[in-house]
């Protein structure tokens, strides 16, 4: 898509003259570009790396990755443990790449979370490209630094957790379909699809909610007729879906003895993972819907939802910084490019990322409840609206300024409404600025940056709105810095802060500042973070207990629900079987199949916790395995877990 200008838009002639150029970094780039995107990219990589030896692994999905890193059958399937007996209840691609990393680095925590700071920074990069693409290197600069700075990216990027590999595959979608509308080539709308389908394997319905909003932007502004374009799309379509559905597929036409069970699911059935478990028990009263295990739509308990769920104050501060500037750029960007032909590229790029942003609020505003680190996803549309939206404002501004420019652009009439645009530059900044004030208000967590904010946002809007003939450009250019300056410091606080572990939320829900009523109101008691390979005192007695007195058996202990079996497996890579799943409700395994493992002297040891409920297979080892005591291995008590012995014969 063509860029917009630094003074006043052209024509969609323009546009298509400067198509073929390459729009990443061309030679004819700005002094200042290749320093400043050189400067963004090393703030991103300092931010989302800082600490990296102690970051928030997610429990679950971190026992996942180590034991994904020592079992090929554990890797493909996403087996929870190394034996592979039950998966995770995510689809396991987003975790492929950090299983990867700590086989190739051993089992340290930054081994498992350097992947997500490699996504991160690309994330950053990737949007800088595309933004050029679209709007020019300023908006470029601008979004690439205003999604650096959105503190849920800073917390999520330094966290084991889907939605930072989900965020960077689907920015790619977009930068492919934005190619495919300005070249008019199919290959680049395949790709398009391609990634859309990759995004899928990291976090399944989620990745489709952009289509809608891609096939409207290609057939809106693509050139060629109506029904290539419909077929095109079609085509791409239908790309997305194969890739989408390979992985579940493949474990589809598995038996099932030779994967794990599914977890989350009463039917051990892919497809009910993907669209019960993780889809429709989300949107709906029915917890069970498609087979969907009843209650383990976990995010439910978080809340997050509703019409205000973007701007309460667990959300709002996370990401929706520059929600206003992004809804006025979208709705000024259409209208201000109303009269332009049907191909017109700088208006489809508004639209593109308005809509992933309309898409996403509405989906996440319908939903059960959201954690605040989903809304993620959005942070890339917010920040190429902010950068697409000033450039367009100032390009405006400049123009009123400039007139001997006027000559080489196309005429357009002149009326009240075009004569006063450039006062949208000036009143996008007072209104990010003043926003940025609403968010922070209700916690005054960084207070002591409010009163910079305040003074750069009067120190740009004012040098703005006084401009004359015989202003300098470098006053202009340094009033248009503090107005831009004005409306990222506060976010700035609050992204650092996330580099302080007390204000990085839980290892399961990062997220930066007082975010957390725990975090907030007792900052001092946050829990210690777990990595892998360091066990506490009491896994460590009992993980030498367990393997002095095994002798031969396949699994080392079996475990009531992942709880109790996550910081065993983050700690050592074995064979544990994880009865019940994530919450201990999943049916696997049966009491018959528990039986003849112990039987066959596959299984020996049980550990049962009172946090999780009763099951069948539970209530069978209560029954029929004997009760050790904790001094056994070394500890005077064990709290609510209880270690059984379901053969002591041996």
């Amino acid at each position: 898509m063509t860029a917009i200008p630094a003074a006043r838009p052209t024509g969609a002639h323009r546009g298509r003259r400067t198509a073929g150029r390459r729009s990443d970094l061309p030679e004819d780039a700005p002094r200042w570009e290749r320093p400043a995107l050189a400067a963004v990219v090393v703030v991103a990589t300092v931010l989302y790396s800082w600490g990296i030896g102690h970051a928030a692994v997610h429990p679950f999905y971190g026992a996942a990755i180590r034991s994904m890193a020592g079992s090929w059958r554990a890797f493909f399937f996403g087996g929870l443990d190394a034996g592979g007996s039950i998966s995770i209840d995510k689809l396991p691609g987003a975790f492929w790449p950090d299983a990867v990393s700590v086989w190739l680095f051993g089992p340290h925590t930054w081994a498992a979370a350097l992947p997500q700071v490699v996504e991160g920074v690309l994330t950053v990069w990737l949007l800088h490209r595309i933004v050029r693409a679209w709007a020019g290197p300023f908006a470029a600069l601008i979004a690439a630094l205003t999604l650096t700075l959105t503190p849920v990216t800073v917390a999520l990027n330094r966290a084991t957790i889907p939605d930072t590999a989900l965020t960077l595959l689907l920015v790619a979608a977009a930068g492919a379909l934005q190619k495919a509308v300005r070249t008019e080539r199919l290959l680049p709308l395949i790709t398009c699809g391609v990634w859309v389908g990759l995004a899928f394997q990291a976090k399944m319905l989620q990745a489709w909610l952009v289509l809608p909003v891609f096939a409207a932007v290609y057939q809106l502004a693509a050139p060629g007729t109506r029904l290539n374009r419909a077929l095109r799309v079609l085509l791409a379509g239908a790309v997305s879906l194969a890739v989408s559905c390979s992985w579940a597929l493949i474990a589809w036409a598995t038996p099932a003895g030779s994967r794990p069970y599914l977890d989350g699911t009463s039917n051990n059935d892919p497809f009910t993972l993907v669209f019960g478990y993780n889809g429709l028990s989300r949107f709906s009263s029915d917890s069970t819907a498609f087979g969907a295990v009843a209650g383990t739509a976990a995010s439910r308990t978080t809340g997050n939802t509703g019409w205000d769920m973007l701007i309460n104050n667990t959300v709002g501060p996370q990401v929706a910084w520059f929600l206003p500037l992004a809804v006025l750029a979208t709705v000024l960007g259409v209208l201000w490019r109303a009269g332009q032909p049907r191909t017109d590229l700088p208006r489809a790029g508004f639209v593109l990322w308005g809509g992933w942003l309309a898409v996403h609020t509405l989906v996440f505003s319908a939903s059960n409840g959201n954690h605040a680190y989903y809304t993620a996803v959005i942070a890339p549309a917010l920040a190429a609206l902010a950068g697409g939206g000033l450039a367009l404002f100032r390009s405006e501004y400049e123009a009123t300024y400039e007139p001997k420019l006027e000559a080489a652009y196309e005429p357009e009439p002149e009326h009240e409404a075009t004569a006063r645009r450039h006062l949208a530059l000036p009143a996008a900044i007072v209104l990010t600025a003043a926003w940025a004030l609403v968010l922070d208000w209700p916690t005054r967590f960084v207070s002591w940056l409010l009163p910079v904010a305040v003074m750069l946002a009067l120190c740009g809007v004012v040098g703005l709105w006084s401009r004359g003939p015989r202003t300098s450009p470098r006053m202009a250019h340094a009033a248009l810095a503090a107005g831009i300056a004005a409306t990222l410091v506060v976010p700035a606080g609050w992204a650092v802060s996330g580099l302080n572990p007390l204000y990085a939320g839980a290892a399961t829900s990062p997220m930066a500042g007082p975010v957390g009523k725990s975090y907030y109101e007792h900052p001092r008691h946050a829990p210690r973070r777990r990595g892998l390979d360091h066990p506490n005192a009491r896994d460590t007695a009992l993980l030498d207990y367990l393997t002095t007195h095994r002798h031969g058996e396949k699994y080392l202990l079996a475990t009531q629900a992942a709880y109790t079996a996550e910081p065993l497996l983050r700690a050592k890579s074995e064979p544990i079987l994880v009865m019940g799943g994530f919450t201990g409700s999943t049916p696997f395994p049966t009491t018959q199949q528990l039986s003849n493992l112990i039987a066959t002297d596959q299984l020996r040891y049980a550990l049962l916790t009172a946090q999780r409920p009763t099951t069948p297979a539970t209530a069978w080892v209560k029954s029929k395995c004997t009760r050790i005591r904790p001094t056994a291995y070394g500890r005077r008590s064990d709290g609510s877990f209880t270690l059984y012995d379901c053969n002591p014969k041996r």
